[in-house]
């Protein structure tokens, strides 16, 4: 299951991005395209038996976000989203240029707001 793997990965960042602050993280949100080859439900089950595992991520939470496949049209310059994996163009030429739906990435991280007096 590579999304077990994902979700280790996802939290390695975040451990390196914000060393003093990762334990108040409340909530990460991602953006996976169609082409990543990530499946929603079988991301947030990883998630979920990650955090049974560390109990101190027990309260965090998971939002994905799910792309859709945009391509770019040379000869028209036009872009335009591949559907039902059809990758032509609205003027009928088949294009290949995908400027988005491959990417899996970390799209915002929310951290407990705590009062420093």
């Amino acid at each position: 299951m590579h999304e077990l793997s994902i979700v280790k990965d996802i939290f390695q960042t975040l451990e390196q991005a914000y060393p003093e602050t990762y334990k108040d993280i409340i909530k990460i949100e991602i953006q996976a395209g169609l082409l990543s080859n990530i499946q929603p439900v079988l991301i947030q089950n990883a998630f979920e038996a990650y955090i049974e595992e560390f109990q101190e991520y027990k309260k965090l939470e998971l939002e994905v976000t799910i792309l859709p496949i945009i391509a770019h049209c040379a000869v028209c310059n036009n872009t335009f989203e591949v559907k039902y994996h059809r990758f032509v163009c609205e003027c009928g030429v088949s294009s290949d240029n995908i400027i988005q739906g491959e990417e899996l990435k970390i799209s915002k991280v929310t951290f407990n707001k705590k009062d420093h007096e």
